[in-house]
């Protein structure tokens, strides 16, 4: 079945945090209102593109102020994790929820902020598959032993286990067809950006890998794309809403690149206006009919079973957020769903 989720950087909006991050929660409230699968947060450092720097200490707000959706980050940057200290807000949020925590991991996309936080990009990766390894042995072990390359520990008392056994359902940023064998060996639930073509070609080997392991069908993992959405009741209010809260998110998306005066690697997916990005096929705004013909067309090109809407970014306010999960959720979501 299609399910769709939303993804948010949780980028500055131009109120105060405290305002910011009310007004989020309630639209997580109307995300589990009108059925959403999940919702998926960004951690990001030393930028606006962020303002939820600790994941975990918004979720646990999410977790108490919910009671259904499925919710996570997306995903928690390893490196910048001591992962003993992770495993165990992890097992609290999964308590904490009931069980809904999704856990997505990786090394970080935005080697910047790495070095920001004293965290050499060169050594970023084989840190990120290191800690993964530290949090996996915890979910399994009462004592853990571990001997790495930079992270040590011994006779280290793991009583806490999450409520999810072995562990909440995985996920991970798949940047190209080759995350596709260690995603579906371990069934973690993937989401891709950028180009139709590749979520295709992503799908594609994803479920030739889950059949040649003789895995059912019917237990795929969710197989996801993201795209910026704004659905409002005409097409020029929604390319209205989208032109204008789309150009302060792009600014913080390249703001840390600019900074260090380094070429921007995300410039021709994401391009400066939300027009160029529709004209792009990642991203729409419109009205439902419009939203549907886009979503229909994406969802039979690529194959995906998950939708992960980014909709919510930039100066975007409060009623128009709403309007427009509330319309997709409504009008466009139940035809796809029995469609699919």
């Amino acid at each position: 079945m299609l399910q769709f989720g939303v993804f948010d950087h949780l980028d500055h909006n131009g109120t105060s945090l405290g305002e910011q991050l009310e007004d989020r929660l309630k639209l997580i409230g109307v995300l589990e209102a009108e059925g959403y699968y999940a919702y998926h947060v960004a951690e990001h450092h030393s930028t606006r593109l962020g303002m939820a720097p600790s994941p975990s200490v918004f979720l646990a707000a999410v977790a108490q102020r919910t009671r259904k959706i499925r919710f996570g980050p997306l995903v928690y940057v390893l490196p910048l994790h001591h992962p003993l200290r992770l495993y165990e807000e992890i097992c609290m949020l999964d308590h904490l929820s009931g069980g809904r925590l999704q856990l997505g991991v990786g090394r970080g996309g935005a080697l910047l902020e790495h070095q920001r936080y004293g965290i050499d990009p060169a050594t970023a990766q084989a840190m990120y598959h290191e800690a993964f390894a530290v949090l996996m042995q915890a979910c399994e072990a009462e004592v853990l032993n571990f001997e790495g390359r930079f992270y040590h520990f011994k006779d280290y008392l793991a009583p806490a286990k999450p409520l999810q056994r072995p562990h909440p359902p995985l996920w991970y940023g798949a940047a190209n067809v080759d995350a596709v064998a260690w995603a579906a060996a371990r069934g973690v639930n993937v989401i891709s950006l950028g180009p139709a073509s590749r979520a295709r070609d992503i799908v594609s080997r994803y479920r030739d890998d889950w059949a040649a392991a003789g895995r059912m069908s019917g237990d795929l993992p969710m197989i996801g794309i993201s795209r910026h959405i704004v659905v409002a009741e005409t097409d020029g209010e929604a390319r209205r809403i989208a032109d204008e809260a789309y150009r302060p998110w792009r600014e913080a998306l390249e703001f840390l690149f600019q900074r260090a005066r380094v070429a921007f690697p995300l410039a021709e997916a994401y391009p400066q206006r939300f027009d160029e990005l529709a004209a792009l096929g990642h991203g729409i705004a419109g009205s439902p009919t419009t939203v549907l013909n886009f979503l229909k067309e994406l969802t039979r090109e690529t194959g995906v079973n998950y939708l992960a809407c980014h909709m919510i970014f930039g100066t975007m306010k409060f009623e128009a957020a709403a309007t427009s999960l509330r319309l997709l959720a409504r009008e466009v979501m139940p035809t796809l769903q029995r469609h699919a």
